[in-house]
């Protein structure tokens, strides 16, 4: 089994010691987002690779020599402030977090996402290429691959319309963007892949793959695992451990959160000695063992 902690919500930044809790008693749980009385049972015995989604690496840091599983970093470097991310943590502390992670898990297995890239008055092609330069050189033989993707018109992002003010890319544009990227990345041995996008950028050195491919995993693993059936992105299959409106960044583009209110209301109701990120479980709930 593979975990991914977490595409739902943030939880190396907002929720490591309940992460390292559930790791030390041998189980997590986690409410199906569609059936919120169907619990997954969790044990960690079968897990053989845990992916860390991460916009500050930070707090975990100090507890990776702990976890037994292979890992694997993604996290989300991006160029924004805080009218777009109101509560990420300074850049320059996510660039040393990163150096750090790379160091302990590897090079190999250390991503940074570029992602989303949006286009607005403030937050231009030319601006992006220089923030994407910046964050090359700093980040210089620490990592050897990023994943970039376009921003989508989740619900969030249409309630935020107004402080996003978004721009329309053109092929153009990609164009110009992959190309700039693609050069930069080239001259520092990075190799460049969109996630799940449409375009094809090929031609500037930038593939279209999986972010965790069968093939990858099988490297890491030695084990054999199935597509992922939720997702048409042609990753294998991961078991997200997180919840919906939990994160604590709050960014305007986020698909994880789509009711700020209720990110404010939720956080309330974590308790990092619970099985479960969110609440507690219930009498009625139903839980079941997830196999492998």
């Amino acid at each position: 089994m593979i975990l991914n902690v977490s595409g739902r919500t943030d939880i190396v930044a907002f929720y490591t010691p309940w992460f390292m809790n559930r790791y030390h008693d041998g189980f997590v749980d986690v409410r199906n987002p569609f059936y919120p009385k169907k619990v997954s049972r969790i044990y960690f015995k079968d897990v053989e690779l845990i992916v860390f989604c991460t916009k500050n690496p930070l707090p975990i840091i100090p507890y990776l020599n702990e976890i037994k599983e292979k890992i694997v970093f993604h996290v989300t470097l991006t160029p924004y402030k805080k009218d777009i991310e109101p509560n990420v943590i300074d850049k320059n502390k996510i660039i040393a977090g990163i150096k750090k992670v790379s160091e302990v898990v590897g090079i190999d297995n250390t991503y940074v996402r570029y992602d989303p890239i949006l286009i607005n008055e403030t937050y231009t092609l030319d601006y992006h290429i220089k923030a994407f330069e910046k964050m090359c050189n700093l980040l210089d033989a620490y990592i050897k691959h990023i994943i970039i993707s376009f921003v989508d018109l989740y619900k969030n992002v249409l309630n935020n319309a107004s402080v996003l003010n978004l721009k329309p890319l053109t092929i153009n544009d990609y164009e110009y963007l992959a190309e700039s990227f693609g050069k930069i990345a080239k001259k520092h041995g990075i190799l460049i892949q969109t996630c799940y996008e449409n375009i094809d950028l090929s031609k500037y050195g930038i593939s279209s793959e999986p972010c965790m491919s069968k093939e990858y995993a099988y490297k890491l693993t030695g084990k054999k695992y199935r597509k992922w059936q939720a997702r048409k992105c042609n990753c294998v299959e991961m078991v997200d451990i997180g919840a919906y409106n939990t994160c604590n960044h709050l960014c305007k583009y986020c698909y994880a959160n789509y009711n700020e209110s209720q990110v404010k209301k939720n956080v309330l109701k974590h308790n990092p000695d619970s099985s479960l990120i969110l609440g507690e479980l219930e009498i009625d709930d139903e839980i079941k063992i997830r196999q492998k």
